[in-house]
C-alpha cells in the first residue's frame, strides 16, 4: 500500500514524500475508516483525499461550499490528466444535466457538489447508480451551529449514507474548537471513526497586533521596512481601491482585489501580485482561497475579521515557505465599535429576513411553486432602493437565506462562457464542409480547447475572435445559431451577480426559519467576536499562545518572536524606573486585586507600555498572578535561596 501511494504521490503531484498526518489520513481512508482531518491553512488537505481516490474504483464525491475552490480544483485535476467535473447553484440546468450523465456513463474520478445539492432527487438518484468510493466533506465546521459558518444543508450529508452505504467519509476543516470537532462527529455519524490533528502552532510566523489612531501612517511604514510579497486585508471593496493608492502614492507598488471585479482584471491582477511585480494586493476576505503563493512575508489586517478562526486562516497564508513571516493586526477603538455593530447587522430579525425573501419573489414576479433553478440578474441597490430597505440587512439576510438553503446568490457574476459540443465528429466535420463561413471558428475552437466533446469547457470569446479574426459579435452570433440548431450548447457568461432560487418560491408562511437556529447562531457569533477582541486586547500572554489556546492546543510555549514576547525580550527600563513601577504596582495589589487598567490609569507618571512591561516580568517571575475574573493579585512566595 505504501508504496503505491507514494507511486501515485509522485506521479501525479511530483511530491516524493508526505506532509505530517497526510499518510496516516490516507491509511485509515483507505482502510474504510470514517475520518476527520484538521490540518491548519496549506497543510495539504486535498492530497488527503486525492491519493486515496486514485487508488480506489469509482467516483470520489467531494462537497464543498466554496465555488472558486471547488472550480480551482477541478482545473488543476484536469491539468493532471484527472477527469473532475463539478455540479453547483450556479451552473446552467442543461450542463447540470450533461454533467449527470458524464458520472454515469464517463470515468469521472471526482465529483464536487455544493451541500444544496444533496436534497435534490435526481442528484440522489444519479449517485444511488454510481460507484462512489469516497464522500469528502470539505470546509466540514459548517455542519456545526458552533461553527463560524453554520450551513444547514450539511446536516443533511448523513443521510448519503442512505443511498452510499460503503463509501467512507472524510471530513476536512483548518480551524475548528473542540466543541466543533465533537459536533462534526456525532452529525455525520461516523463509524470506526479516526480523528487526526496536526499543530496549528507556525513557528515561523510572528503575531502582531498594533493599536493605532493613525492605522495608515502604521501601515505604510510596515510596508516600507519589508520589502517582500504582503497581503492587506480590509472589510469592503470601495476601501480596496482607496489603500491601494494610498500606498501606491507613497511608493509602495500595490495592486486591489474584490469579488466585483470583472474576471479578466481579476486575473490580471492575481497574476502581476504573484509574480511579484506588485509588491501588495490589497483585497477583501474573497481573496486567498486557493491561492498557493508560498513567498508571502506580510499579511496585514487593516479591518478586524469577526472571529479567531477566520483570522487565523487569513494571516496563516503568510510564510508558507517555512521563512520567517510576519501577521500584523492593525486596529483602534472605532473599529471595536464598528465590530460589534455588524455583528448586530449580521443577524435581522427573522421576521424581517422573510420579508426580504418575499420581495424577492414580487421583484422578479415569480409565482409561488416556481423558479426553482432559475438565475436572475441581480442589483443589490436596486433592490434595496425599491423596497427602502436597508443595504447591509438585505446582504445578511441573503447571507441567512442562502446558508438555510431557499436561494443561491454570487455577487460577483460568472467568469467565462461555457461550451459544449453536442454532435459527433463525423456530423460536426460534415457541417463544417457544408457551411464553410463557419469553419473557421469551429476549427479554432478545437484548436484552442480539449474536451468539447465529453465536457462543458470555459471559453473566451475575445480570444476566438481574434484567432479566428472575426469580430467577437460575430463569434457570440455564430455560436447562439449553432447552439439553435444544436450542434454546440452554448452558455453566455453572466456577468452581473446572480442570485438563483435553490427551490422554488415559496408562500412567505412557508419560509420556516428555526428561531432555536437562529438563536444559537446569534449567540455563537457573538461568543466569536468577544474571544477575537479579547485576544487583540490581551497584551500580557504570547500572541501564538493565545491562538493555540483558543484551538485546545494548551501546552505550549512562548513563541518569542509577536508583539507581546517582543516587549517581555526588551524593555528599555533602568532599574530605578522598574523598581519604583513595581513598588507602585505591589502597594496597589496589597490592597486586594486589581484590573490592569485600574494600575495603568493610576501610575501617572509612567507610559502605559512601561507599565505592562513591569506587569509581564511580574507574571513571568511568579510574583503576581493572574485571577480567573482577570484581575492581578500579589503572590508572596519564601525566599528559598542561600
Amino acid at each position: 500500500m505504501d508504496n503505491e501511494m507514494l507511486k501515485i504521490l509522485k506521479q501525479y503531484w511530483g511530491f516524493s514524500s508526505f506532509r505530517p498526518l497526510q499518510k496516516e489520513i490516507i491509511e485509515a481512508i483507505l482502510h474504510g475508516n470514517d475520518t476527520l482531518a484538521l490540518l491548519p491553512t496549506g497543510g495539504g488537505k486535498s492530497i488527503c483525499f486525492q491519493v486515496p481516490a486514485m487508488m480506489r474504483e469509482g467516483t470520489c464525491l467531494v462537497i464543498t461550499p466554496l465555488i472558486a475552490l471547488m472550480n480551482d480544483q477541478i482545473q488543476n485535476l484536469k491539468k493532471l490528466g484527472i477527469r473532475a467535473v463539478a455540479i453547483n447553484s450556479g451552473m446552467h440546468s442543461i450542463e447540470i444535466d450533461a454533467t449527470y450523465s458524464n458520472c454515469l456513463h464517463g470515468d469521472v474520478k471526482f465529483l464536487y457538489v455544493s451541500p444544496e445539492r444533496l436534497e435534490n432527487n435526481t442528484f440522489q438518484q444519479v449517485i444511488s447508480k454510481m460507484k462512489v468510493s469516497i464522500i469528502v466533506i470539505d470546509e466540514a465546521h459548517c455542519i456545526s451551529q458552533w461553527g463560524y459558518d453554520f450551513r444547514p444543508p450539511y446536516l443533511r450529508i448523513s443521510e448519503i449514507r442512505n443511498i452510499v452505504k460503503e463509501a467512507p467519509y472524510l471530513a476536512l476543516t483548518a480551524t475548528a474548537t473542540p466543541l466543533v470537532v465533537e459536533d462534526i462527529v456525532s452529525k455525520l455519524k461516523f463509524r470506526q471513526g479516526r480523528i487526526f490533528k496536526a499543530s496549528f502552532e507556525r513557528k515561523n510566523l510572528a503575531y502582531r497586533i498594533f493599536k493605532e489612531n493613525d492605522k495608515t501612517g502604521r501601515l505604510i511604514r510596515m510596508l516600507r521596512e519589508e520589502k517582500g510579497s504582503a497581503i492587506v486585508y480590509v472589510r469592503n471593496r470601495k476601501k480596496t481601491r482607496e489603500i491601494a493608492e494610498i500606498l501606491k502614492k507613497n511608493g509602495v507598488k500595490s495592486v486591489f482585489y474584490h469579488a466585483g471585479m470583472d474576471p479578466k482584471s481579476r486575473k490580471n491582477i492575481q497574476k502581476d501580485w504573484t509574480l511579484n511585480r506588485a509588491q501588495v494586493i490589497v483585497a477583501t476576505n474573497a481573496f486567498g482561497m486557493g491561492i498557493d503563493k508560498p513567498d508571502v512575508r506580510q499579511v496585514i489586517h487593516y479591518d478586524l475579521p469577526n472571529c479567531m478562526e477566520s483570522y487565523f486562516q487569513e494571516a496563516g497564508r503568510a510564510g508558507r515557505d517555512g521563512k520567517p513571516a510576519v501577521a500584523s493586526l492593525i486596529f483602534n477603538n472605532q473599529d471595536v465599535v464598528s465590530a460589534k455593530r455588524r455583528l448586530a447587522e449580521s443577524y435581522p430579525p427573522l421576521e424581517r429576513i422573510r420579508n426580504i425573501y418575499n420581495a424577492l419573489g414580487n421583484f422578479y414576479q415569480i409565482p409561488e411553486g416556481s423558479g426553482k433553478d432559475v438565475s436572475f440578474d441581480f442589483d443589490i441597490v436596486e433592490f434595496s432602493n425599491h423596497y427602502e430597505f436597508n443595504l447591509m440587512e438585505v446582504f445578511s439576510s441573503l447571507n441567512f437565506l442562502e446558508k438555510e438553503g431557499f436561494i443561491y446568490y454570487n455577487p460577483s457574476g460568472g467568469h467565462y462562457s461555457k461550451l459544449l459540443i453536442q454532435s459527433s465528429k463525423e456530423e460536426l466535420y460534415r457541417y463544417m464542409v457544408e457551411n464553410p463561413g463557419s469553419d473557421r471558428l469551429l476549427k479554432e475552437l478545437m484548436r484552442s480547447y480539449a474536451g468539447l466533446f465529453t465536457d462543458y469547457v470555459n471559453i473566451n470569446e475575445n480570444q476566438l475572435a481574434k484567432r479566428a479574426e472575426i469580430d467577437k459579435t460575430e463569434v457570440i452570433k455564430k455560436l447562439t445559431y449553432l447552439d439553435k440548431i444544436k450542434l454546440i450548447s452554448y452558455i453566455p457568461v453572466k456577468t452581473k451577480p446572480q442570485l438563483v432560487y435553490v427551490t422554488e418560491r415559496l408562500n412567505v408562511a412557508n419560509v420556516l426559519l428555526s428561531q432555536e437556529n437562529y438563536r444559537i447562531q446569534k449567540e455563537a457569533a457573538e461568543s466569536r467576536l468577544q474571544s477575537f477582541l479579547d485576544f487583540i486586547n490581551n497584551p500580557m500572554e504570547c500572541r501564538s499562545q493565545q491562538l493555540l489556546a483558543y484551538f485546545a492546543e494548551k501546552q505550549t510555549k512562548r513563541c518569542g518572536i509577536c508583539d507581546v514576547c517582543l516587549a517581555r525580550n526588551k524593555t528599555d527600563l533602568n532599574k530605578i524606573q522598574f523598581d519604583k513601577i513595581n513598588d507602585q504596582i505591589r502597594n496597589m495589589l496589597s490592597g486586594g486585586p486589581k484590573h490592569l487598567y485600574e494600575l495603568t490609569s493610576a501610575i501617572r507618571e509612567y507610559p502605559e507600555e512601561d507599565i505592562i512591561a513591569v506587569v509581564r516580568w511580574l507574571l513571568d517571575h511568579k510574583r503576581i498572578i493572574r485571577n480567573k475574573d482577570e484581575t492581578l493579585q500579589w503572590y508572596e512566595q519564601l525566599d528559598m535561596s542561600f
